[in-house]
């Protein structure tokens, strides 16, 4: 089963579902507060680690800038949902980690988009 790093902006709901359910679950607020994204993608490559966040800017450095990606970047829309949602949607993913892995993965309510990552 994957590791995840969840970004700053993740919902508290969600992460303490995630770590209820038995999910392998890092937090960057609670690691490293403040951290710049790149040192974010940095330490989510170093430790083979998902990188779960609602910001963007991470297609930027993987695809404009070239960092060496995290094995999967799941980028969730900035929608109107439950705090919960965050985390049945990752519960939902990594039941098929070979559909995610090596993948930028953008989630929305709607639809699944994925590319691959250049750098894996």
């Amino acid at each position: 089963m994957p590791k995840l790093l969840v970004n700053e902006n993740f919902p508290l709901p969600a992460l303490r579902r995630l770590r209820e359910n038995g999910i392998g679950v890092e937090s960057v607020e609670e690691l490293m507060p403040g951290a710049s994204d790149a040192q974010v993608m940095t330490y989510a490559s170093s430790n083979e680690l998902w990188l779960v966040t609602f910001d963007r800017d991470y297609g930027e450095l993987v695809f404009a800038r070239g960092m060496v990606c995290p094995p999967a970047i799941v980028y969730i829309r900035q929608e109107p949902v439950t705090p919960a949602y965050p985390a049945d949607l990752l519960m939902e993913l990594i039941t098929q980690p070979e559909e995610v892995e090596g993948s930028f993965v953008t989630v929305s309510s709607r639809t699944t988009r994925k590319r691959k990552l250049p750098n894996r």
